[in-house]
């Protein structure tokens, strides 16, 4: 077995305290919004210009007007602002979210993040995440395990054109929690039927087991 998306956007959840700022990168990240723990209360971010955005709205209830950085319609919690993305970029780089939970192509056992471009695929534009893990207290990836051809997600070295450079502090996949410590990669947590030996199996770097 291994988590779904929304298990998997669960356990990024509790990495969340109260009162904290935080923003949420496109597809499975954002996800987070609806599995916060009870009692934490945390203001999310876009970096399109939102400050406490919701959850997302109920089917009837869109506003097309009032979209995330990812195009996707949110809802705006009371006492929520609305700005340029100037002002959203300067609260980034000044240091003051939190966390990010960002999505990854790949992730080195050292916490390089590689999650913008893949090369000859058209982008529309690198977004927010290089600003995001260089000015972010602390990056948590939210990722498969493997691509869709069965290739590691988490690598001795990314191939494609980097985020940033030893950013990441914790890797969420479906089979597996990691830390990205000095020392490399520790495992803390395994999916309910997952072994030790299967995600070895499915990870490039090597890894120490702490397991709780």
């Amino acid at each position: 077995m291994s988590w779904t998306r929304n298990e998997m956007a669960a356990i990024a959840a509790g990495e969340l305290h109260d009162g904290d700022y935080v923003n949420l990168g496109i597809g499975m990240p954002t996800l987070v919004a609806n599995h916060l723990p009870e009692g934490v209360r945390v203001v999310l971010q876009s970096e399109n210009g939102i400050l406490g955005m919701g959850p997302f709205p109920y089917d009837g209830d869109e506003d097309a007007d009032l979209i995330n950085a990812g195009k996707q319609t949110v809802t705006l919690l009371p006492g929520a602002a609305i700005f340029d993305s100037a002002t959203s970029f300067g609260m980034i780089r000044g240091g003051k979210m939190a966390a990010a939970i960002l999505g990854a192509m790949q992730v080195s056992g050292t916490g390089d993040l590689a999650n913008w471009q893949i090369p000859g695929k058209l982008v529309k534009g690198m977004g927010g995440a290089m600003d995001l893990v260089a000015g972010t207290r602390r990056v948590v990836v939210l990722t498969e395990h493997c691509a869709k051809d069965g290739t590691p997600k988490i690598v001795h070295e990314c191939s494609l054109p980097l985020t940033g450079v030893a950013v990441v502090d914790r890797i969420i996949t479906d089979l597996a929690v990691f830390d990205v410590t000095p020392d490399g990669l520790v495992l803390t947590k395994l999916a309910p039927g997952v072994t030790e030996d299967e995600v070895r199996s499915k990870t490039e770097p090597t890894m120490t087991v702490a397991l709780a």
